[in-house]
């Protein structure tokens, strides 16, 4: 697998082919690299390792047979280039699927053979009502890469907040010695969430897509302002919201559509649904297609 590694220049990047116990090491874990990594290494992971590897690797069991894997956006040179210009980066992990999935991965759950981690009771919620075997997927190719690494550390941003409650319970349930880091949502000016899907938006549909930023931004400043707890009325206005931009797009006639996913407000450890915000708080979160 040594030909899966590729290492940044940097003046102590040779020892983390040989790294010695005392070496705090730390992983990012990716599908693809944007500037918001870049943000969020140099934030966080400088601060607590000293030797850090990036993995970049699009992981075909997160997607569903349906879903846009051959057309998932794939920037491996610029991705390099923005982590030679960190640094704190000393080699960047590049798998092939055959390295990760030896007996292969099709995408149909039903005919795929070998080993495959899932985090029950987290999973299902949420986001995982409409993608039912995401976050398998995510937990499968999480633990394959930190035995594969074996980092101290290890750092993720707090836009895919049910994948970070997944990973943080199976790090625990699987006893490995490994400290998470959460890092925050990084924004483009406009609000929009940093993402690799972002390429597929037309400047119309960007316009439409901060929707779902809006809807958030609002509840958490109705909620802050005026201590109101109950689902209904923190939730309401943004249904509303999505339900007249998506009446304004179809009198527009812009040739594509916005529907909701999901809008939820969930118990920050079960992540069931709440109907009333208690003294532990709530995640709120959402996704708009």
């Amino acid at each position: 697998m040594r030909k899966s590694w590729h290492f940044v220049e940097r003046s102590f990047s040779s020892s983390i082919g040989r790294t010695q116990s005392f070496l705090r090491r730390g992983s990012v874990v990716q599908s693809n690299v944007l500037v918001s990594l870049a943000m969020l290494v140099e934030r966080q992971a400088s601060e607590y390792c000293q030797a850090l590897v990036v993995s970049i690797f699009v992981n075909p069991s997160q997607f569903a047979p349906h879903e846009d894997l051959e057309k998932y956006p794939r920037t491996l040179s610029d991705d390099l280039n923005k982590l030679n210009s960190i640094d704190c980066v000393d080699a960047v992990f590049l798998p092939e699927v055959d390295d990760i999935y030896p007996a292969g991965i099709p995408l149909d759950v039903e005919k795929q053979q070998g080993t495959f981690v899932e985090v029950k009771g987290k999973s299902h919620q949420m986001e995982g009502q409409s993608r039912p075997t995401f976050f398998r997927g995510v937990a499968t190719v999480v633990t394959k890469l930190f035995n594969i690494v074996q980092p101290d550390h290890t750092f993720f941003g707090q836009k895919d907040i049910q994948q970070c409650i997944v990973i943080k319970n199976m790090i625990r349930d699987l006893h490995f010695p490994i400290e998470m880091h959460v890092g925050p949502t990084i924004r483009e000016e406009d609000g929009l969430a940093m993402s690799s899907r972002n390429k597929y938006l037309t400047p119309e549909m960007r316009n439409v897509a901060i929707t779902l930023y809006r809807c958030l931004n609002e509840t958490k400043e109705f909620f802050e302002n005026n201590n109101i707890r109950d689902r209904k009325s923190l939730l309401g206005p943004a249904y509303e919201l999505v339900d007249r931009v998506a009446k304004d797009m179809e009198s527009r006639k812009l040739g594509f559509s916005v529907k909701l996913d999901y809008l939820s407000l969930a118990d920050p450890d079960t992540l069931l649904e709440l109907d009333e915000i208690g003294e532990k708080g709530a995640i709120l979160s959402g996704a708009l297609y």
